[in-house]
């Protein structure tokens, strides 16, 4: 029996148990089980030599966004009307059948823009190549799920499971729980509240399912299940998605308002070209990039290209600032002036540690190298002296 034969059959064995106090501990290792049979699912085959075909292109830019969805949702339409690159847009399905890179140029920024082929519904188990379009989609900061206002809810319910099926999870925080495994000393459960979707025997269980014996559990929040099975695996990628609505040109003035109103969603013509830079401003929103001038000093700043700093990528920092320009420039700054809003009085002297906001300037201070190298002050700390006396050259007589 092949991997996802295994995983169908223990989803058909959770969908005929009942849900009760009694059966949670077995849908507990049950839910374990799958996890890690979809983890196996995503490992490639023993013995295949190099990577399969793919469609990964170079990260380029300050940062980069996929687009997701079912074909002929007007994923091509959009990346050709945002970034100017010409993706082959049809009345058939399937028309994108690579990955087709764009540009946006957005506040002074590069952001990569990746039109993928549509998912169908078993894209996680390999189907219409959609392990390799997920994959992608792994690899960029936020994901544009473009959806079809006048079809069903259920495309976006569907696109979801799939997406959480590889380890994607969409516009969520990784839980607060604490887990490390230990050589011995047994399995130490502890939590600083108290826990209502999970207890101790579950959680042992649940470790034995993969086979681990010696750890330490602490929960800070009122975690799930689902949440420490995630923990475990390690492998899960929490990203932000915006739901984006196509085709509200077909649909009435209801439906859109009622779709506008969603939480992390826009509504979206690209037929009429309708509230596209409203999704500009709201991708930048998402991405969290912040923009940071450098100025020299007695100079005026520099306003024609930013150093583009993100909390995906990096830090916000002093440091992180400066380790964008150069690694080594660290080890030399004395102190930084910071004029913008993160600035208390203009300009403020600021140590490594400062968090940039956008639009910030900085000018770096750096260290005045000494060129005898001693101490401060009007004496020396050394001598140049010999240290033998014997070496030391002898002075003229005076004259009398």
């Amino acid at each position: 029996m092949g991997i996802v034969e295994r995983i169908k059959e223990i989803e058909a064995e959770m969908a005929r148990t009942q849900k009760n106090k009694a059966t949670e501990y077995h849908l507990g290792q049950l839910k374990a089980k799958i996890a890690k049979l979809r983890t196996q699912l995503l490992e490639p085959p023993k013995g295949s030599s190099g990577a399969g075909e793919g469609f990964e292109v170079t990260k380029y830019g300050h940062g980069r966004v996929a687009l997701i969805g079912f074909p002929s949702v007007g994923k091509s339409t959009l990346l050709t009307m945002l970034t100017g690159t010409h993706s082959e847009a049809a009345s058939y399905e399937f028309t994108t059948l690579t990955c087709i890179p764009g540009i946006i140029h957005y506040n002074d920024t590069k952001i990569q823009l990746l039109d993928l082929p549509g998912i169908i519904e078993g894209a996680s188990e390999g189907k219409g190549r959609g392990r390799q379009v997920i994959a992608v989609s792994k690899s960029s900061d936020i994901v544009l799920m473009v959806l079809d206002a006048s079809k069903s809810e259920g495309h976006r319910q569907i696109l979801t499971r799939e997406l959480e099926a590889v380890g994607l999870r969409l516009n969520k925080r990784p839980p607060q729980i604490y887990f490390k495994k230990k050589k011995t000393g047994g399995i130490s459960f502890n939590s600083t509240l108290h826990l209502t979707h999970i207890d101790e025997k579950l959680c042992y269980q649940i470790l034995h399912e993969y086979k681990i014996h010696n750890a330490e559990v602490l929960f800070r929040e009122d975690a799930t299940v689902d949440d420490l099975i995630d923990v475990i695996e390690g492998n899960r990628k929490y990203m932000k998605c915006i739901y984006v609505y196509n085709k509200i040109d077909v649909v009435g003035i209801d439906d859109v308002d009622r779709l506008s109103r969603q939480p992390n969603s826009i509504v979206i013509s690209c037929n009429l070209k309708l509230n596209l830079d409203r999704l500009l401003a709201k991708m930048w929103e998402a991405m969290g990039l912040v923009r940071v001038y450098t100025k020299p000093q007695g100079q005026q700043p520099d306003f024609a290209e930013p150093v583009v700093l993100s909390a995906d990528r990096g830090g916000c920092t002093v440091e992180d600032f400066c380790n964008h320009i150069h690694r080594s420039l660290v080890k030399d700054v004395k102190y930084v002036l910071v004029w913008g809003t993160s600035a208390r009085h203009y300009p403020q002297h600021c140590g490594l540690s400062h968090p940039l906001q956008d639009e910030d300037v900085v000018q770096i201070v750096k260290k005045k190298e000494r060129e005898d190298g001693g101490g401060k002050g009007r004496f020396k700390s050394h001598s140049n002296a010999p240290v033998r006396i014997s070496d030391r050259e002898k002075k003229a007589p005076l004259k009398t």
